[in-house]
């Protein structure tokens, strides 16, 4: 039966694949699986909350808050107040952040690519499309958001 049922094999293919990452620049740059999720979403937004991250990644607050802080001490990130609410901080690379980041994302996009080698093109686009399709229907059908 848990061969086949498929959140268990979602969740054994998100561990495999977030795991063999995780060694590449646990490695290399001495940052866990939070902190890279939490370091990607900055980079690619350039400054973000981190309910915007959360929102995002669908990561929990704590281990938002633990990653920034982790990142922000070793001065990959900073914080900066929000103007408009003061409970609210923006994050941003600081250059030695943004630095890894742009030393990951390649490592991270060959990575994805040693993944998908054994599908085709059209299979690769197939599979893209049926786990958009999968996320949404989840988001609406248990957890009521929208993608």
């Amino acid at each position: 039966m848990l061969a086949t049922f498929l959140p268990y094999r979602l969740n054994v293919l998100a561990t495999v694949v977030s795991g063999g990452l995780g060694r590449i620049y646990g490695e290399r740059f001495g940052i866990g699986i939070p902190e890279w999720r939490v370091l990607a979403t900055i980079g690619e937004f350039k400054r973000i909350t981190a309910k915007a991250i959360g929102q995002h990644s669908e990561m929990g607050k704590v281990k938002i808050s633990r990653a920034a802080a982790s990142l922000e001490e070793r001065g990959f990130i900073q914080r900066e107040a929000n103007a408009d609410d003061l409970r609210e901080m923006f994050l941003t690379l600081t250059p030695a952040g943004q630095s890894v980041y742009d030393e990951i994302v390649p490592l991270a996009l060959n990575y994805a690519a040693q993944l998908t080698a054994d599908l085709s093109p059209d299979e690769e686009a197939t599979f893209g499309i049926l786990l958009d399709r999968l996320l949404a229907r989840a988001r609406k059908e248990f957890d009521g958001s929208e993608p």
